[in-house]
């Protein structure tokens, strides 16, 4: 174990560390102590630049030691044709809640890719058909990859429809996870076809208008709604939102900066209309999937807790490893 210090973990460290399976389980485990309600409500905040953002998510997380965490990820959607560059770009940094020391300053892209997706698979362990085998990915970027990873964790999906203005995007996708997900999946251009022959969908995308439309949605659909992120992103219908069942990872992020808003902003819904906040599934305040005709929507926008449990759990494991670089910041 190293000595005292504040420790650096590049990326390479934190894809080293942190599995999509522990991801998944420690996900799971924050949201049933949010819904016990052993977690404080975190923090977020936005700040614009003329070709996308930064917001910042802080929290406190309990976890043996209490920590305070905070991630600043920019969000830049054209980054990848005009500077080949990330769309979203960041760091974690870590402090025990105690004395405020810092702890730890870790690289943010694994821990967002991999929390975004463990969320959406704990929301289909509690709200998709458990018979659920046919899906559709929405986005065919990295994100897509974790999340069909995920979910195909806790589904026994075996046929997967791949859909992305990009078609090169969706072939590659096809192409790298067919094989290794024993999976069928076929690229398509046919997305409202797709979506109704599907029992999930699930929507990653930097869309600024919806195309999950309310008329190609089925029943007993499960769909994880991972795109809108910021008040300016639509992907699912609004339509779609006020007939269906909304489970909302947080339900005051998802009235401000997710789909749920837009829903709200038309008149459709109020605040009080969405179902449930996914901690309160988990913990068993209230029921996921009763019925196979039941159409649920997770909104995920992205909280403090899912990073907090994530990135304390490749730091714990870092220490123990000794892995990364330690320096003092008063040196």
């Amino acid at each position: 174990m190293q000595a005292e210090g504040t420790v650096l973990l590049r990326r390479s460290d934190v894809e080293k560390l942190l599995s999509l399976r522990d991801c998944i389980n420690a996900v799971e485990e924050v949201f049933r102590l949010q819904g016990e309600g052993k977690i404080p409500s975190s923090e977020i905040l936005g700040v614009k630049a003329p070709k996308g953002g930064l917001h910042v998510k802080a929290g406190l997380l309990p976890r043996g030691q209490t920590y305070i965490v905070a991630k600043l990820n920019t969000n830049f959607p054209g980054n990848r044709p005009q500077s080949d560059l990330p769309t979203i770009q960041g760091l974690i940094a870590i402090y025990n809640a105690e004395n405020g020391r810092p702890l730890a300053v870790l690289d943010s892209i694994d821990i967002t890719i991999k929390r975004t997706a463990a969320a959406s698979a704990v929301a289909a362990k509690y709200l998709a058909r458990k018979n659920s085998s046919v899906a559709t990915i929405c986005g065919c970027g990295e994100q897509a990859r974790a999340q069909l990873r995920a979910i195909h964790s806790v589904l026994a999906l075996k046929k997967i429809h791949a859909f992305d203005l990009n078609e090169g995007a969706a072939k590659n996708l096809a192409a790298d996870l067919s094989h290794e997900l024993k999976l069928d999946i076929e690229p398509t251009r046919d997305l409202p076809t797709a979506i109704q022959k599907s029992d999930v969908c699930v929507t990653c995308t930097t869309s600024t208008e919806f195309f999950v439309r309310k008329e190609d949605v089925a029943s007993g659909t499960f769909i994880a709604a991972v795109g809108a992120d910021d008040a300016h992103k639509q992907e699912i219908d609004p339509a779609l939102i006020a007939t269906a069942k909304v489970v909302a990872d947080s339900l005051e992020q998802s009235c401000t900066i997710g789909d749920t808003r837009h829903a709200i902003g038309n008149g459709l819904i109020r605040k009080e209309d969405v179902y449930a906040e996914l901690g309160e599934i988990v913990a068993g305040k209230k029921s996921g999937r009763t019925t196979g005709d039941e159409i649920f929507i997770f909104d995920s926008t992205g909280v403090a807790i899912e990073d907090a449990v994530a990135a304390a759990a490749v730091y714990e494991k870092a220490r123990i490893a000794g892995i990364g670089t330690y320096f003092q910041f008063a040196a």
